[in-house]
């Protein structure tokens, strides 16, 4: 990263009271952020859901034939032709809205259109163009990102005879599919990888970048203000005042790193239900963008749905993971209390268990040096390389100690372990029967390597390969 000195502070702020003396300069800037994000957009019911559970491999969203079954925004991974990319479902339904379907998508459209880098605009080939359909398709075509035209359900010759009706609305790629058979979803998803742009190259650097993540209104802006010395960012009580993603070098006392937030201010009357839709898709740039994650949840409001998600998120994506609990000097609390808390927190991220834990107030200061602290551990923990030999020393024993499950009769015996050159720690273990190593038994080697050599808030692979 080229640091332009003319951008220099002249005085550079205290980090939060933790780090003192011998600080050099402090630089924000705005950088635009290049992830290809995809987004599949249209009215509620035209099988968005659907598409979206076939892309990331999994049912992850909520189906049924009822309009506007998606409560949240679902986002994954998806993977084709060797390209990998995020992608969200945006959902048919926000709370709230007295009208449930037209300015929630139109805000939807926009948003879209703004963050993200390929738009699936979905349609339903049983109703025809309905106005909606036309309304969105009038906004889309003033927009100069790729828009992909999904005619869906086609599921036989007459239905493809109807959809021709939508060659009518004047989008160039428009593909015919049916997202429940998976018919056509492979040329759909040819066309959607031709427009992402490609990987950035590998930061060789060597800064560690530090996201902070989590729901709207839980202090991710105070805490950014906190480690800043300065009102940077509006803080207000209105979740979602935040939203250009920005990049600030912090150059201090034998400590360096990039923190990577969402520092830029949205008006209050620009402050709709779609704040969890800003929210998801910022969270998913800055995890691709950073080393480590700092999930930032309400200490007040718990451990939620979208915050495991994040989490979850973070771990595919081999980013370490902290978690900072924020508010804490609001919670009236007794010698057990945090224990218990943490206890909590754990059950519901499980089994990725082995992440750091922190109780914070941004507002108050309080323990936020640590945060930085503990994330640079994370960082260390993710660089970390073992030497072959004590790797083997370690494990082999612990294997002799508990032997894998016989296979149909067969001894399974592991006898050797090396770890690969990867940007996580990646670890082969060679065997006689690799495909029968059990899950549990998975479980247990990763369980060796954690409490071994300290692997805490890092998510572990863990390969096995024939002898």
């Amino acid at each position: 990263m080229v640091i332009n000195p003319k951008l220099a502070l002249p005085k550079p702020p205290l980090l939060g009271g933790g780090f003192r003396g011998g600080q050099k300069q402090v630089i924000s800037k705005n950088i635009k952020i290049m992830i290809n994000t995809v987004a599949i957009i249209g009215r509620p019911n035209v099988g968005k859901s659907t598409l979206f559970n076939r892309v990331v491999g999994q049912k992850k969203a909520i189906v049924d034939d009822f309009s506007g079954v998606t409560r949240d925004r679902l986002y994954g991974i998806g993977d084709w032709n060797g390209k990998t990319f995020n992608i969200i479902d945006t959902g048919g339904w926000v709370p709230h809205s007295e009208d449930i379907f037209e300015a929630a998508i139109r805000r939807q459209v926009k948003i879209a259109l703004d963050e993200t880098s390929v738009i699936i605009f979905m349609v339903d080939v049983t109703t025809g163009i309905t106005d909606l359909d036309a309304e969105i398709a009038t906004m889309l075509r003033r927009s100069k990102k790729p828009v992909i035209l999904a005619v869906n359900k086609v599921d036989n010759f007459n239905r493809e005879i109807a959809a021709s009706e939508f060659y009518g609305m004047g989008f160039k790629n428009t593909f015919f599919l049916s997202s429940i058979t998976g018919s056509g979803t492979g040329e759909l998803l040819d066309e959607v990888v031709k427009h992402l742009e490609a990987e950035a190259p590998e930061d060789k650097s060597g800064i560690p970048k530090l996201a902070i993540v989590g729901r709207p209104n839980v202090g991710k802006s105070s805490l950014v203000n906190a480690l800043l010395g300065e009102e940077r960012n509006i803080v207000t009580n209105i979740a979602g005042t935040t939203r250009d993603s920005v990049h600030t070098h912090y150059k201090l006392y034998q400590k360096e790193f990039i923190l990577i937030d969402t520092a830029g201010i949205r008006k209050k009357d620009k402050v709709h239900e779609d704040l969890e839709f800003y929210s998801v898709i910022r969270a998913v740039n800055a995890i691709d963008e950073a080393d480590v994650c700092l999930l930032m949840i309400d200490a007040l409001e718990g451990l939620e749905a979208q915050d495991v998600n994040i989490l979850s998120l973070a771990e595919r994506k081999k980013k370490g993971v902290v978690i900072l609990v924020n508010k804490w000097d609001a919670i009236t609390k007794n010698t057990k209390t945090t224990k218990e808390y943490t206890e909590a927190i754990h059950k519901k991220i499980a089994p990725f268990t082995d992440v750091p834990v922190l109780f914070i107030s941004a507002l108050e200061k309080q323990r936020i040096h640590k945060a930085i602290e503990t994330a640079l551990e994370v960082y260390n923990n993710k660089q970390k390389k073992i030497p072959t030999s004590q790797l083997n020393d370690v494990m082999l024993k612990a294997i002799a100690e508990v032997s894998p499950p016989a296979f149909r009769g067969h001894l399974i015996t592991i006898k050797f372990v090396t770890q690969l050159p990867t940007n996580s720690p990646s670890f082969v273990f060679f065997t006689n029967f690799p495909k029968e190593i059990h899950a549990s038994y998975k479980n247990y080697l990763e369980n060796k390597l954690r409490e071994s050599f300290d692997f805490t808030g890092v998510p572990l692979n863990i390969f096995f390969r024939k002898k």
